[in-house]
């Protein structure tokens, strides 16, 4: 399995917030993950998935609470696992230690690039 490398940056926000965007980029290859986040003082999260998925290209959210060793599939706030099959944006409802994009079907056209926003309060 390949493990895609993560880029953060911070985006301006008002008030007492602090606003990070966490983008990994081309992940091509069935069963490739990225990089682990641990960002778990960020209550509010969401995923943006953008790209070509190819034929039956799809891309799963998962989290962690026992850093990294086992990894389970997060939910919207509709109780629907976070298994990506076309561009979208969806809210993150768990809060985990780590989180991280899986790419779990595709072809050789599949390119997907994966954002995921973090709000926390200081």
């Amino acid at each position: 399995m390949a493990t895609i490398a993560k880029a953060t940056r911070r985006t301006p926000a008002g008030g007492n917030n602090e606003v990070h965007v966490t983008t990994w980029a081309a992940l091509t290859t069935t069963n490739a993950d990225g990089e682990a986040l641990a960002l778990p003082s960020a209550a509010d999260r969401s995923v943006q998935v953008t790209g070509t998925f190819g034929a039956g290209g799809s891309v799963r959210i998962q989290g962690s609470n026992d850093n990294g060793v086992t990894w389970a599939v997060l939910t919207d706030p509709q109780g629907n696992d976070l298994n990506i099959t076309a561009a979208k944006i969806e809210r993150i409802t768990e809060l985990t230690e780590l989180i991280r994009p899986l790419v779990t079907a595709g072809d050789g056209t599949t390119s997907l690039t994966v954002h995921i926003l973090t709000r926390r309060v200081l």
